[in-house]
C-alpha cells in the first residue's frame, strides 16, 4: 500500500476521488491538522527550553573558527 497526500484544487477532483472510493479502489482519510506543522511546533517548544543565548552562540562560533584557522585572525 502507498500513501499520497493530495491537494484538491478543483471541486470536480473531489467528486472523482469520491467515485474511486465508492468503487473501493482507494480509501480517503481526511486529516484535520497538518502533521508537519505539528512536528515543527513540537521542536520549537523543545528548542525554547534549551535555546542558547547570543553570547553562547558567539563563543561557540569563535571557538570553531579558532580551531579551523589555527587561532589566526586574518
Amino acid at each position: 500500500m502507498q500513501t499520497y497526500q493530495v491537494n484538491i484544487l478543483n471541486p470536480k477532483a473531489a467528486k472523482l476521488l469520491q467515485d474511486l472510493a465508492d468503487l473501493d479502489l482507494i480509501s480517503i482519510k481526511q486529516t484535520s491538522e497538518d502533521n508537519f506543522l505539528k512536528v515543527i511546533n513540537k521542536l520549537r517548544l523543545k528548542a525554547a527550553d534549551h535555546a542558547p543565548s547570543l553570547d553562547e552562540i558567539t563563543k561557540e562560533v569563535e571557538s570553531a573558527r579558532a580551531k579551523r584557522y589555527g587561532g589566526n585572525k586574518g
